[in-house]
């Protein structure tokens, strides 16, 4: 009844709770009830002489404060009253049943709908095709084994893990692929990585654009210079010579950096992936990567504004977005995806496609 009251009549503001604990309270209880009915170990028990277990609202509050501030795991024992062995113990499960209960949801791949929804926003800015851009992210594993420390530390040499990440405009996190030593760049990780598979083995929805009066069959990414030139990848002009090369060059560096904003944002709101890992077992430290990414796209679609949300029944467009069909074979496809004339040809045609819907901005300021 006491937990109730404090629910009912709240001693601080909906602000301070979001500041606190990440989110908004209306989410945080939602997540919380769904463990508490779902995940044995957030259940309510007693033990053989009566006594109650730790309520589900401590053992979450004690694991979403352990993401939100990084801080160590006795600190709870001040504000929860939980051990060092038991807040930890709070934390990983947690991030287990946060992947087990959120994970096909909120880590999954892009639907026709949110396709849609995708090429929409990239035709509006200039980037017809254009359904995120793709980045990697360091994180620095403090307790690396020494054995392995060779593997991971490069540069400043300092053990990291890797994270390749496809980020949207709202920094809804679509692909997240974790676990790579730190001595791989973003091309080894690439090579590594999950992120064509759909793709390639012909499950992912067909998609059919046009650039310039031409059409293209494959989605792309906007990237940085170290990646390949393929379909799917569209690089900046590192030394553009000409006003339309520089004006593409000034677009795709505004469009490419939502991949970038979405680490600062995911590192803001939990400061246990901008620390330095002190654990030691590189499975749980992934669990929490990917619990951070899931509890992350939950508050971007808890906090989407209704405006942005398109309704598509109504309007016409220049792309079509259908069910997969299989067809043809996967090595077929990964040349398909790999194709640099493709690439080539695409390029220059965003070039002229950029300088034909702002290039009279350009001309206006000069």
């Amino acid at each position: 009844m006491r937990v109730m009251m404090m629910n009912l009549n709240p001693t601080y503001s909906t602000r301070l709770f979001w500041r606190r604990f990440r989110m908004n309270k209306s989410l945080f209880m939602g997540i919380v009830h769904r463990l508490s009915t779902e995940i044995p170990y957030f259940r309510l028990t007693e033990d053989a002489t009566g006594r109650t277990s730790l309520s589900p609202l401590q053992k979450c509050t004690a694991a979403i404060r352990q993401l939100a501030y990084g801080g160590a795991t006795d600190q709870q024992d001040e504000y929860i009253r939980l051990a060092e062995t038991t807040a930890r113990k709070c934390l990983h499960n947690f991030t287990a049943g946060i992947i087990t209960l959120f994970g096909d949801e909120y880590l999954r791949h892009p639907t026709p709908e949110d396709l849609e929804r995708l090429l929409h926003t990239g035709d509006d800015r200039g980037f017809p095709g254009m359904i995120g851009s793709i980045d990697c992210m360091h994180w620095e594993w403090k307790n690396c084994p020494t054995a392995w420390k060779g593997m991971y530390s490069r540069g400043t040499g300092k053990p990291t893990i890797v994270l390749e990440a496809v980020a949207s405009k709202d920094l809804w996190i679509w692909h997240a692929f974790f676990g790579a030593p730190g001595t791989m760049n973003d091309l080894n990780t690439l090579d590594r990585s999950p992120v064509f598979d759909d793709i390639i083995n012909g499950v992912a929805p067909q998609v059919n654009y046009y650039v310039n009066e031409t059409e293209y069959h494959l989605a792309y990414y906007l990237t940085d210079g170290i990646y390949p030139k393929w379909a799917t990848f569209i690089q900046l002009i590192r030394l553009p010579q000409t006003e339309k090369q520089s004006l593409f060059a000034t677009y795709q560096e505004s469009v490419r950096k939502d991949v970038e904003r979405a680490f600062g944002v995911l590192q803001a709101r939990f400061a246990v992936v901008k620390n330095p890992s002190k654990l030691w077992d590189k499975e749980k430290i992934g669990n929490i990567m990917k619990a951070c990414i899931i509890l992350h796209n939950m508050i971007v679609e808890d906090e989407r504004d209704s405006d942005t949300i398109e309704e598509f029944q109504d309007e016409e467009f220049t792309f079509t977005v259908k069910r997969p069909t299989k067809a043809g074979n996967a090595i077929g496809r990964r040349k398909e995806v790999r194709d640099s004339h493709t690439h080539q040809q695409l390029k220059k045609d965003l070039i002229e496609h950029i300088w034909d819907k702002f290039g009279h901005f350009q001309n206006n300021n000069i």
